[in-house]
């Protein structure tokens, strides 16, 4: 019997230790273990328990659920201010924002006067099949009236996206035609695009490809590397990767974009949290990009997953970033989905770059105002003029592979600091711009000329033409029904900007994005800069 007794009891401590480490697990869930009748089990937390009584005892019925989003949303602000908890209704959307497509009509579309009006109809989707067309006003959906004051961005866009497959009436009111027009449309799917732009420099000789990414989603590295290797396709040898505005999404997109560029061992980023095993992420050597000359353009909302990417290509000395000082956020999320659809995007750990920085600011738990003012703060210190103004939060020093000194607690700070050129500024312009007329007065010439604009198909040929019209004073009188008196002195002082600014929303309206982003970056200090530091 021995033989037999202890086996056994090995097995049930096996079985014991199992069972009770899995309960312990839970603890996470702040609810406590006890052993009750002959059993383990587990205790509500007092959180648990309220919401139960008031759900069976209240004097009034409630929406329990209701109550309890509001107290998961409070639980969560107590923490770091990157932890969110997300509710059901919101849970798609926010998805929907690195995903790589969603389900909607597809239209852009921007909202002028309480009313939404289209911006343009992404090809192939289903309001191009359909006839919807850029410059019809949106007033009605499924036979509601769909204008007013109430009117923003992520109404329509609730309003607009839904299941696959589902159907949504339009009312349309059209320039030209008297009577409203009906559209029934079936959702589909939209592709949700990371790469912006990319194009051709020139410049002494060197054929310089611009990249510029706005997220990193699911689909963020497939999509710049097929942007890189079309401009290789068409003789660039060098190039510029531009991460401006761009707050960050997937880590595993920026650590498999870094690869591209990097030699096989060389440090990406590497994590680790208190219940977060340490973990690495270095080259494989399979990049196809190792030995092109590389600049990398960031800004004080260049965050997360951008920093990520910086980071590796300065700690590796692997190209020269240029710009302002990134946000400073050096925190991982994960995404933990609760069995009612909501879920909570917890920080599980904190990133490093290759050099052993961790560049997230500083932060208090529970403070989450004063952690967003802190960009005001930079504005109101001068730092986005100059670089003697920035202040670090962690003075100590970290040295790149070649052992240069970098510098964490705060953000990725450029190679190359480039300040904001104000010297143009005046008064006038930017009231005008602050209150969004020079985007105002773009879609509202383009909507006037349309069929005259819609013959130039390059924004070479379309600025040409712009510049022998003379939309700004055209734009003056505009300014000046909405109550901004001209000005003939500061006018004619920031003329450039301003031209520069119609012309780019103008052409963004006619040719989108690939006609926006050339024209507008060919006058962008940090740009010039790098297409400087790439032509030596």
């Amino acid at each position: 019997m021995k033989k037999y007794i202890l086996p056994t009891l090995t097995v049930i401590a096996v079985a014991l230790g199992i069972f009770i480490g899995s309960a312990l697990t839970q603890k996470a869930n702040a609810q406590r273990i006890i052993y009750q009748n002959g059993q383990w089990s587990i205790e509500p937390t007092k959180v648990d328990r309220l919401l139960e009584l008031m759900e069976s005892a209240y004097v009034d019925e409630i929406n329990v659920d209701s109550i309890t989003d509001e107290v998961m949303s409070e639980l969560v602000q107590k923490l770091d201010p990157h932890s969110s908890y997300i509710p059901k209704e919101d849970l798609e959307m926010v998805n929907s924002e690195l995903a790589g497509s969603f389900s909607g009509i597809g239209v852009q579309f921007t909202i002028q006067q309480d009313t939404v009006r289209i911006v343009a109809v992404i090809a192939g989707g289903p309001s191009e099949g359909v006839g919807v067309l850029a410059g019809d006003k949106l007033v009605e959906v499924d036979d509601s009236t769909f204008t007013g004051k109430k009117m923003n961005n992520e109404k329509v866009m609730k309003t607009l996206r839904g299941p696959k497959g589902t159907k949504v009436k339009l009312g349309i009111l059209r320039a030209g035609t008297s009577e409203m027009l009906h559209f029934t449309i079936t959702r589909g799917d939209i592709p949700v695009n990371s790469v912006d732009a990319k194009f051709i420099i020139e410049s002494k000789g060197q054929k310089i490809g611009f990249v510029r990414v706005n997220k990193f989603g699911e689909t963020t590295y497939r999509e710049f590397l097929t942007a890189l290797a079309e401009l290789k396709v068409q003789g660039a040898t060098r190039y510029i990767v531009d991460l401006r505005e761009n707050s960050g999404g997937y880590m595993d997109q920026a650590i498999r974009m870094a690869n591209e560029f990097l030699q096989r061992g060389e440090m990406i980023v590497y994590a680790e949290g208190r219940a977060y095993p340490r973990y690495e992420a270095k080259a494989d050597g399979s990049g196809r990009f190792k030995d092109v000359p590389l600049t990398v353009l960031i800004d004080d909302f260049s965050a997360s997953a951008s920093e990520i990417f910086s980071g590796a290509m300065q700690d590796n000395d692997r190209a020269t970033i240029i710009g302002r000082r990134s946000f400073g956020k050096g925190l991982v999320q994960q995404q933990m989905p609760f069995s009612d659809g909501s879920a909570v995007r917890l920080t599980v750990a904190r990133y490093y770059t290759p050099s052993g920085r961790c560049i997230q600011k500083p932060y208090t738990l529970g403070e989450q105002k004063d952690y967003e003012k802190e960009l005001l703060e930079r504005f109101e210190h001068g730092e986005q003029f100059s670089a003697d103004s920035i202040h670090l939060n962690d003075t100590t020093t970290y040295r790149t592979k070649k052992g240069r000194i970098v510098h964490g607690g705060g953000g990725i700070m450029p190679d190359i600091f480039v300040g904001r050129d104000t010297t143009l500024n005046t008064p006038w312009y930017n009231k005008c711009v602050n209150l969004a007329f020079t985007y105002q007065f773009a879609y509202q010439y383009t909507d006037k000329h349309r069929k005259e604009l819609a013959k130039y198909k390059d924004w070479q040929s379309l600025e040409q033409y712009l510049n022998s019209r003379n939309i700004l004073r055209e734009f003056v009188a505009f300014a000046a029904e909405k109550d901004v008196a001209p000005n003939e002195e500061q006018i004619a002082k920031s003329k450039p900007l301003i031209t520069r600014l119609l012309n780019a929303y103008i052409v963004r309206d006619v040719l989108g994005d690939e006609g926006f982003f050339p024209l507008f970056e060919r006058d962008d200090e940090i740009t010039k800069k790098a297409i400087e530091v790439l032509s030596k």
